[in-house]
């Protein structure tokens, strides 16, 4: 039996140069799912992003996701594609472990946590202050720095990952500190700053942009207070929920999220195209 991709649009040009078509997938001519191949928003044109990859249930467990995704890839490096992506759900369990087989490589997870309404209490002398204008320009340029070393070392060349953060930088800051709906906070354990919060807003859900302990203050539990800061205040807006993303290999994040509480929503994966 013969596994194929059938177009069933033409290809989709966007004004921001990003392209996009669904197919039918087939066996033997027979419909036996659906795959949406697109370019990424983030990345343009060079990067391809598995967007939904459906076998109908009669026809699963025969291999015709792998084929299909493996059809994709050849669909996308047409395109010019030297790199693929694919986000799967967390419950997904069969997705992913088609996306690991085939060579897929875990970049970041979506995680989210959801609120009682009750405040946490931060630790006996800790208490979180907004930060200031001064602290915010040195705090910002190594959060950047950071952010773009996160990407690059998670396959991402480095202009690509300098141009996304300068990107979203522009749409999520364009007043800088005093950016709306943005909160910038300092961690002081017995008036010694320890840490830093950026927490704002995404889908209706707070959502914690980057958190950092002072690394020589790393290990005394001040990553945990910074989250309960976060959550006391999203619950103070009103917001039920706080979502976060953490890349993949950071363990210590890792197990402090799990540890607060925080479930995987979504991971994504990417996979380089020869």
């Amino acid at each position: 039996m013969t596994t194929t991709l059938r177009p069933t649009e033409p290809l989709q040009h966007a004004a921001d140069g990003t392209r996009s078509r669904h197919y039918q997938v087939c066996v033997n001519s027979r419909p036996v799912g659906a795959i949406h191949l697109a370019t990424s928003p983030a990345f343009g044109r060079s990067v391809a992003q598995i967007r939904e990859l459906r076998i109908e249930e009669p026809d699963r467990r025969r291999g015709r996701g792998t084929v299909a995704a493996l059809a994709a890839e050849e669909v996308a490096r047409g395109w010019g594609c030297a790199r693929i992506e694919a986000a799967v759900p967390a419950d997904a369990e069969a997705a992913l472990r088609l996306a690991t087989a085939l060579g897929y490589v875990p970049r970041n997870r979506n995680m989210e946590k959801r609120l009682d309404g009750t405040p946490p209490e931060l630790p006996a002398g800790s208490r979180g202050r907004p930060m200031t204008e001064a602290e915010f320009g040195s705090w910002m340029e190594r959060a950047n720095e950071d952010y773009v070393q996160d990407w690059t070392a998670r396959g991402v060349p480095e202009a690509e990952a300098r141009a996304k953060c300068e990107r979203e930088q522009a749409t999520s800051l364009p007043d800088g500190l005093s950016s709306e709906g943005m909160e910038f906070s300092v961690l002081e354990h017995e008036g010694t700053p320890v840490g830093r919060l950026w927490l704002g807003s995404h889908d209706g859900w707070a959502f914690v942009y980057d958190v950092e302990a002072d690394e020589r203050y790393r290990g005394r539990g001040y990553g945990r207070s910074l989250l309960l800061l976060a959550e006391a205040q999203a619950i103070a807006v009103g917001r039920t929920g706080i979502r976060l993303n953490v890349f993949a290999g950071n363990a210590p994040a890792e197990r402090l999220y799990d540890s607060l509480g925080y479930e995987t929503t979504t991971h994504h994966l990417y996979k380089n195209l020869l």
